[in-house]
C-alpha cells in the first residue's frame, strides 16, 4: 500500500520542519539572528490513468484521470532576512544596523564573512575585531590615549583624545549588501559567507543609497517570533501526529487483510 511510504515522508518532513523551529527558538536572544522556514513540495505523481487520453475510438478525452501522490519532500530552509528590533546598549562599540547590509569581517583564513551583529571590541593593539577576535573591515584602529570613540550614522569612527583636543578620524566602517542575502552560506558565530546563489557583495557606505544606517549603542535583536514560532510548533506536531496515525490506519488494512481466510 502507497499509503504507507506516503505517510513516512510526511513524518520526515515534518521532524524537519520542527528541527527548524527548534533552532529559531533556541536563538530568540541571539544577536541579529535571522529565523528560518521550511518549505515543501510534492513528490512525482503515479499516473493510473492520464488525463487527457482517448477513451473511446468516437475520440472522447479523459477529462481528469487518476494521479495518485506518493508523498512530501523538503524543498528548501529558507531564511527570513527582515529587520529585527533595536535595544540599546549604551557600549560604545556596539553597532546597529538600521536598513539594509552586513558588516564585513575578515576571517584568520583570508575569507570575507559578513554579519549584521555589530557587538564589537577592541582588541589590544586597538584593532575593532568581533567577539571571536576578527578584524572588521576595512581595519579600524583606536589610539591607545582616545578616552573613547564615536561612530555616526555614516559609519565615521573618531576617537576622542585625553587631552580635550579635536576627535581623530580613524577609519569608516564599510557594509556590504546582496541582491539574494537569503543565499548566504551561514557559518556560525552569527556570520556568513558569499555563494552563487547570493551573487556577489556590492560595498557601499552606510547611509548612501540602498544602505542602511548606523546606530551606535544600539545591537539588533533576533526576528523570531515566541508567538508565531510555539504556533508552529503546535501545527507541525499535529501534522506528524496524523501522519502516523496514517501508519497505523493502514497497518491495521494489512493486518484485516492477511487475516482473510
Amino acid at each position: 500500500m502507497r499509503a504507507l511510504n506516503t505517510a513516512a515522508t510526511g513524518m520526515q518532513a515534518q521532524q524537519l520542519n520542527v528541527e527548524v523551529i527548534a533552532n529559531n527558538i533556541a536563538n530568540m536572544n541571539t544577536t541579529s539572528f535571522k529565523r528560518q522556514r521550511a518549505e515543501f513540495q510534492d513528490l512525482l505523481y503515479q499516473n493510473v490513468e492520464r488525463m487527457g487520453v482517448t477513451s473511446s475510438d468516437q475520440g472522447t478525452i479523459v477529462p481528469t484521470g487518476v494521479q495518485v501522490g506518493v508523498g512530501v519532500k523538503a524543498g528548501s530552509v529558507y531564511r527570513v532576512t527582515e529587520q529585527g528590533g533595536m535595544t540599546q546598549t549604551t557600549n560604545p562599540y556596539d553597532v546597529g544596523i538600521s536598513g539594509e547590509g552586513y558588516f564585513i569581517v575578515q576571517l584568520p583564513d583570508g575569507r570575507d564573512a559578513y554579519t549584521r551583529a555589530g557587538n564589537f571590541a577592541l582588541s589590544p593593539d586597538g584593532q575593532l575585531v568581533t567577539e571571536d577576535g576578527f578584524t572588521v573591515a576595512p581595519g579600524i584602529s583606536v589610539p591607545q590615549d582616545a578616552v573613547g570613540v564615536s561612530i555616526n550614522r555614516q559609519g565615521v569612527v573618531q576617537a576622542i583624545m585625553a587631552d580635550g583636543s579635536d576627535p581623530q578620524d580613524v577609519g569608516a566602517l564599510e557594509l556590504a549588501r546582496f541582491v539574494n542575502p537569503a543565499g548566504l552560506e551561514a557559518i556560525g558565530d552569527n556570520s556568513f559567507v558569499e555563494t552563487p546563489a547570493s551573487g556577489a557583495a556590492n560595498r557601499g557606505q552606510p547611509a548612501s543609497v540602498g544602505f542602511g544606517y548606523l546606530q551606535q549603542g544600539f545591537l539588533e535583536t533576533s526576528n523570531v517570533n515566541a508567538v508565531t514560532e510555539i504556533s508552529s510548533l503546535i501545527t507541525a506536531q499535529r501534522a506528524y501526529e496524523m501522519n502516523s496515525k496514517v501508519i497505523t490506519t493502514t497497518d491495521e488494512m494489512l493486518r484485516t487483510t492477511s487475516n482473510l481466510r
